[in-house]
């Protein structure tokens, strides 16, 4: 007789007993269920997650809010945010092996608390700077004949760059190097931390100005400052007690390989090598031994300051060298140049936006869309490296890129393009002027009306801007005759705002390969040239924009952009091809 039959009835219903064994199970299963999730909330991965979003968090609203308090402060004018943007890149790019050298040489814990030490002190530094300029700004531009006022910008910028600077080590040790430890050298779950990473990222670049805007909108930039300088005091003792907990946990972390030092490694390599006879394998020794003796003698000889910077130089070059040797420089270069491009939701590209008659309100929505579409491509990240491996992820992802991008380039020549190629040439011959004005002027009437006339750079006056992001939005939107098409404009943004699928998901396949290629000796020095490379290319991007500034030149920016993104593509399926001759020839 079935359970169901033995089963006693009261009042109709029918009451089952399930075995005790099923009870159980299903017991242990439901509290199996919050335990878990309690062990992921204290294991090092959710606390990685954590740090770093209050680490971007802090970041992003930083680096908007810097921008426009330098704009503020010396009268709406960009001269100040030119200034620290030069010096951003500029440190970065000479101080970026350095700085890996750094991450190196130190222990974990060591450099992850410094590093997280000296951003947050100096960004709430800065901040108290600037509320004091902003509450006593007359006062201060009476003190020393306004020498003082000098002295406080210089001093905004300076401990702004040290931030940063501080900020790009942390990078380096927690997303470059404490990533790999943690997952355990498995490729799918670094696959997974990175896509998380970049998921967190990508949500706090739209998130954070978002906030701290509206802050200093509702409020002001002294509140603003305070904001900021509250939220950095928070995260620096909330991400220092999880850093902490993470090194403790995982005790992968505090072992760490020395660096080898170049001279030492020659004389091993020596040794190796001179094992064809004993007494080559003396001489040659000795010999280094009596030349490394000279050189030693030569450089105590030298003054303490002139040993420290030739110190630096031949750190710098050794780590320029390192980064040329290893097998995914190619990669790394490709990625690289992929930041020499105006195709971003940058100020440039959203100022052009608007001088082809797109509202503000249309462009904050196309950068929330342009957001879900990166979020797609660490998505697409994952799935295409689980079913078609690393590599073959960047060919596909490079191949969807540059399929998107083609119609960035159709958007040049489309209907609607203010593209004027004789604004370039103002020597052609007179023969054909009649011809090319009055092609000039037809092009001209897709072009939106400005008020100060018909050649406005890309970015007007900041007078009519709210900042948001890295984006810029305008008020007071002229209300002169519409373009004839935005068949131009359309095809632009379709195609920037698709590419970032394939833009994103090569960024996390070559972060990857960086990661699992390079040498743990060597991880922080590469990974600090990377960002020097990086930093160089986007300061390309702003030359290109600073020889050709108006409207009817960023047609040809576009097509650069596009020629130097194919260059990078090239340049990892050329990486690609040398890896799989290699994995072909070992197998």
């Amino acid at each position: 007789m079935s359970q169901r039959a033995e089963s006693s009835q009261c009042g109709g219903v029918v009451v089952e007993f399930e075995p005790d064994h099923i009870r159980n199970a299903r017991a242990k299963k439901a509290r199996s269920i919050p335990g878990s999730a309690l062990i992921y909330l204290k294991g090092p991965k959710f606390l990685i997650y954590v740090s770093g979003a209050l680490s971007m968090w802090g970041d992003r609203m930083w680096h908007f809010a810097i921008s426009v308090f330098l704009i503020e402060l010396y009268g709406r004018n960009l001269l100040l945010t030119a200034v620290f943007g030069l010096v951003v890149a500029g440190s970065v790019l000479l101080l970026g092996a350095l700085i890996g050298d750094w991450v190196d040489r130190n222990p974990r814990n060591k450099v992850a608390h410094a590093s997280l030490f000296i951003q947050n002190i100096s960004v709430t530094v800065c901040s108290i700077v600037l509320m004091l300029v902003f509450s006593y700004k007359q006062r201060i531009e009476q003190i020393w004949d306004g020498w003082l006022t000098v002295v406080c910008y210089t001093v905004v910028i300076v401990l702004a760059d040290v931030a940063n600077l501080a900020s790009t080590a942390l990078t380096i040790a927690i997303q470059r190097d404490w990533i790999v430890v943690i997952t355990g050298y498995n490729r799918g779950h670094l696959a997974g931390m990175n896509a998380t990473m970049r998921r967190i990222d990508q949500v706090t670049n739209i998130l954070a100005p978002l906030v701290v805007g509206q802050v200093m909108t509702l409020a002001s930039n002294v509140v603003g400052c305070g904001f900021i300088l509250g939220w950095n005091l928070v995260s620096l003792i909330v991400e220092f007690f999880f850093l902490s907990r993470v090194y403790r946990i995982v005790p992968a972390l505090s072992i760490k390989p020395p660096v080898v030092e170049l001279d030492q490694a020659s004389l091993q390599g020596m040794g190796r090598r001179g094992s064809q006879g004993e007494g080559e394998v003396v001489e040659t020794l000795a010999e280094g031994n009596s030349d490394a003796s000279l050189n030693l003698k030569e450089i105590t000889y030298l003054p303490l300051c002139f040993r420290r910077f030739r110190w630096l130089v031949s750190t710098c070059r050794d780590g320029w060298k390192a980064y040329y040797h290893q097998p995914v420089f190619l990669a790394g270069m490709g990625l690289a140049f992929l930041y020499t491009t105006v195709l971003g939701f940058d100020c440039i590209t959203t100022g052009y936006a608007y001088t082809q008659g797109i509202s503000g309100s249309l462009l904050s929505l196309l950068m929330g869309v342009s957001a879900i579409t990166g979020l797609m491509g660490t998505v697409m990240f994952t799935r295409l490296r689980k079913n078609y491996g690393l590599v073959n992820t960047g060919i596909i992802s490079s191949c969807l890129h540059l399929g998107c991008l083609l119609l960035c380039v159709c958007s040049v020549f489309a209907p609607g393009s203010p593209m004027d190629l004789s604004l370039l040439i103002p020597y052609f011959t007179s023969n054909s002027s009649s011809e090319l004005g009055g092609m000039a002027s037809q092009r001209q009437k897709h072009t939106y009306p400005l008020r100060g006339g018909s050649n406005q750079p890309l970015l007007p006056d900041r007078s009519s801007i709210h900042w948001t992001n890295n984006t810029v939005l305008f008020d007071n939107v002229p209300s002169g005759s519409a373009p004839e098409s935005y068949i131009s404009i359309i095809l632009l943004f379709l195609g920037v705002i698709t590419a970032r699928i394939g833009l994103w998901s090569f960024d996390l396949t070559v972060t990857q390969l960086l990661q699992e290629t390079i040498c743990e000796s060597e991880r922080g020095v590469v990974n600090g040239v990377q960002s020097s490379m990086n930093y160089l290319m986007d300061l390309l991007h702003f030359i290109m924009v600073i020889s050709a500034p108006q409207p009817q030149h960023f047609g040809i920016l576009v097509l650069i952009s596009v020629l130097f993104i194919t260059t990078g593509h090239t340049m990892y399926f050329l990486y690609a091809h040398k890896a799989r001759r290699k994995r072909r020839h070992d197998t």
